[in-house]
């Protein structure tokens, strides 16, 4: 019997062959580029809770020890023992040591820490670390004084929690467990919804279950690196039991516990979806179990996404009972859409018969995704920056208008797959395989995947040309060659023949217009879906700017430097004695908060240098209850005195006094008020 097949057409060259491998690499470099950025430009994520104020107050002098230190924060902390560590100007502990007490007053999240009696003047530091409600650790340090400042041997820290080595590692797992589940849910909602037969598609099967095992690893590590991300920083505590166990008790732990077993849940979805589904021929009994799946599909993807809403920015701030339901679909809509977006890709370069029919259905809910998607994004931005100020001024604001822009383009982007839909849709049978190819038998692609077909497909009857008219460029039909009666050999020749029944098929659809434009634009969007996936990592560990502005307005640290000039007074003065009258001119250079130099210049009444025996200095803040914190200047030269390194902790009206001692028994005090800083 002779076959009546067209010619095959020239073999596709090797590179064609290795193209989806050129794809798959494409992908994979792009996401090390991102884990690359992560790495180059990873640092201590900045929490929720910020400080807003404290007691002394940040480089504040007070006259008298105090009895404790306070901290007040924004949102909800966790507190232990040693959260809060005052040290004296040798570095010993100035605390009781004891762990911190709840101060919370109302709305106000407040802790304190006592302090042992009897301290001596100096410097103090406090040094503190916390975690916020939305699981992300906080950490600071800022000093006061007793009486005056002095040296201190504390180095203020210049690392915050969560830093180094264990905050990119941990950083790294967040950005997979992101990919993992919208491979894993987008991928699965591909099949159910925009193409079903792709159930038995060795592809889409990989894909999904990576994203599974993407998943699974990351929320494994994240569990594992909880405990030094929060606390020590050092990875050997990884694997501490009792850090652990302590991690299983905090909220952060309990909902990566609880995603753990929502990924056992999922793993049986999958065995069922790609086991039994992928099998069943009966189309009631295929429909049925479709519906099921899609419920308890989207029970589990709902699930595993509130284990991100109950930990999280969602679950702190203004209204969490509406914002935690809003970032679940916000979850999903990017896992439909993204995820989806993922799937059709590998479709359309892997797999050899998806339909026009499949992809114009996947942008039918991707359209819809993107609705859900702006409509539940606009409250979240507007919950978590609140102001046009903090959109433009604060970091979290900024990164919001990259990853809209982002956005953005991947919406214009994905109009481009549209049109390309469009023409694939209108070239023919919608069901037929995108790109024309006619769809090989059950069996066919798949058999030459797997290399175990028993039989040949339809496709394969096909003659092939002779291996020396190959050589030579040439094409010829060939009788189908009879049966051996091996039956070895005859399994070996379906086989092959299936291969190039399967590399023909591929042919003619890389040689389609429509389906390469479609592939293109399709990779495109993947290509920023990846980076806009790597920014929202970013944003899910910054501190919202609604918080950063509110921080800034309640609380201005006392020792920043405010803008001014130096302060220059004239003091006449006159002591009662002989020669006692005279004048003083003081500079005070910069003239603002923070360390500065006097200069003091006693003229007698005829404007000549006067040397005096003695002359003391003291600034008071009578609005503050500041001071007097006093200063002794030393003697340069006749009339010329100076003093460095005098604090002045806050800006505000202070009163500089002058004290001028002209003999054993005569002196006095002048003073006068000037604005510094």
């Amino acid at each position: 019997m002779t076959a009546t097949a067209p010619p095959f057409g020239p073999v596709p060259s090797a590179s064609a062959l290795r193209r989806p491998l050129t794809v798959a690499g494409l992908i994979a470099a792009l996401t090390g580029v991102v884990f690359g950025l992560l790495l180059a430009f990873a640092g201590p994520a900045s929490a929720h809770a910020a400080l807003t104020g404290s007691d002394p107050q940040d480089g504040a002098v007070v006259a008298a020890a105090p009895k404790a230190v306070t901290l007040t924060f924004s949102e909800q902390v966790a507190m232990g023992e040693g959260s809060i560590r005052v040290l004296d100007p040798a570095g010993k502990r100035a605390d009781t040591e004891d762990a911190p007490r709840d101060l919370h007053s109302g709305s106000t999240v407040k802790y304190g820490v006592s302090l042992h009696t009897g301290l001596p003047d100096g410097t103090y530091t406090v040094a503190w670390q916390a975690v916020s409600a939305d699981s992300h650790p906080v950490s600071g340090a800022f000093t006061f004084s007793i009486g005056a400042p002095s040296e201190t041997t504390v180095a203020l820290p210049d690392n915050e929690a969560g830093g180094g080595l264990v905050g990119t590692l941990y950083g790294i797992a967040r950005y997979a467990a992101y990919a993992g589940f919208i491979v894993l849910a987008g991928g699965a909602a591909f099949v159910l919804a925009c193409w079903q037969r792709g159930a038995g598609a060795r592809p889409l099967q990989r894909l999904v279950v990576r994203g599974w095992m993407t998943l699974t690893a990351a929320t494994i590590a994240m569990l594992l690196l909880r405990s030094p991300y929060t606390g020590s920083g050092k990875l050997g505590d990884a694997f501490d039991l009792d850090g652990l166990k302590a991690v299983l008790d905090t909220k952060p732990g309990a909902a990566l516990v609880s995603r753990l077993l929502l990924l056992g849940a999922s793993a049986l979805f999958i065995a069922v979806l790609f086991g039994a589904y992928a099998k069943r021929e009966d189309e009631r009994e295929k429909k049925d179990l479709a519906f099921g799946l899609a419920i308890g599909g989207a029970v589990v993807a709902a699930g595993i996404a509130g284990t991100w809403a109950l930990a999280e920015h969602a679950s702190t701030g203004i209204q969490p009972g509406i914002a935690m339901p809003v970032d679940v679909l916000h979850l999903l809509a990017v896992a439909t859409w993204l995820g989806g977006l993922t799937a059709l890709l590998v479709a359309l370069y892997r797999t050899p018969d998806i339909t026009a029919a499949a992809v114009r259905r996947f942008s039918r809910i991707a359209f819809i995704s993107v609705l859900v998607l702006t409509a539940t994004g606009i409250y979240q931005s507007w919950r978590q920056v609140g102001s046009w100020s903090a959109l433009t001024g604060t970091g979290y604001g900024q990164l919001l208008l990259v990853k809209v822009g982002l956005v953005a383009v991947l919406v214009g982007v994905a109009w481009i797959s549209r049109r390309w839909t469009a023409r694939l849709a209108t070239g023919g049978d919608a069901e037929a395989p995108a790109g024309g190819a006619a769809e090989a038998p059950a069996g066919g692609a798949e058999a030459a995947a797997d290399g175990g077909a028993d039989t040949p497909t339809a496709t394969a009857t096909a003659g092939t040309a002779s291996r020396d008219e190959e050589e030579e460029g040439a094409v010829t039909q060939t009788p189908e060659p009879a049966a051996p009666e091996d039956p070895a050999r005859a399994a070996q020749l379906a086989r092959q023949q299936a291969a190039v029944a399967t590399t023909e098929r591929k042919r003619i659809r890389d040689a389609d217009p429509d389906r390469s434009g479609l592939r293109r634009s399709v990779l495109a969007e993947v290509g920023v879906a990846v980076a806009l996936l790597a920014v929202t990592t970013i944003l899910t560990s910054t501190e919202p700017g609604r918080t950063e502005e509110e921080a800034a307005r309640s609380s201005a640290p006392a020792a920043a430097p405010v803008a001014s000039g130096p302060v220059n007074l004239t003091l006449p003065f006159d002591t009662g004695g002989k020669n006692g009258k005279g004048t003083v001119r003081m500079d005070l250079d910069p003239g603002r908060t923070g360390a500065n130099v006097v200069h003091l210049w006693i003229d007698d009444i005829d404007g000549k240098a006067m040397d005096v025996p003695e002359v003391k200095l003291a600034f008071t803040l009578k609005s503050k209850d500041i001071g007097p914190l006093p200063a002794l200047p030393v003697r340069l030269t006749e009339g010329h005195w100076t003093s460095t390194g005098i604090q002045i902790p806050i800006a505000g009206d202070w009163s500089v006094a002058v004290t001028v001692r002209t003999s054993d028994i005569d002196q006095t005090t002048v003073d006068k008020n000037v604005k510094i800083g």
